[in-house]
């Protein structure tokens, strides 16, 4: 059984992320009284996409931890820039709030996250020696009909 400890941390982290944003936009929906949409109202809106923001960039990081976990081993440096993406969007999600640097310092920890995951990954593909012995050959065509 092959175990990414750190993608499944950090995974397990955003989903209860996620339903701490899904918590937040409930609560200003009943406080207001809009059940269905955003009924034009600000701090619905504001708590809506932080949520939909939060979504639209959880997947590409998860993946690229997962492939990047798999491809080249845990790291420190891939604990702390799965932990940092938490953070990171968590001061979005306040910023959207009013603490106007949190947003700010969010968007930045999100964007550098995904580009320094996306650069790894293609270091990784494109960096990393593939060499294969004769053996490995062998076996390789000796299972792949012909």
């Amino acid at each position: 059984m092959i175990m990414l400890p750190i993608s499944l941390t950090i995974a397990a982290g955003a989903a209860l992320l996620n339903l701490w944003l899904t918590v937040r936009v409930g609560r200003v929906r009943k406080q207001e009284k809009i059940f269905v949409g955003d009924g034009g109202n600000e701090a619905v809106i504001r708590r809506m996409r932080a949520h939909s923001n939060f979504v639209e960039n959880t997947a590409f990081v998860l993946i690229l931890l997962a492939l990047i976990e798999l491809g080249i081993g845990s790291s420190l440096w891939l604990w702390g820039a799965g932990a940092l993406y938490l953070v990171g969007r968590i001061l979005h999600a306040l910023g959207m709030d009013g603490m106007r640097w949190g947003r700010m310092a969010g968007t930045i920890i999100t964007i550098l996250t995904q580009l320094g995951l996306a650069i790894t990954a293609l270091v990784a593909v494109y960096l990393t020696p593939v060499s294969f012995t004769s053996t490995e050959i062998v076996e390789t065509e000796a299972v792949t009909p012909r």
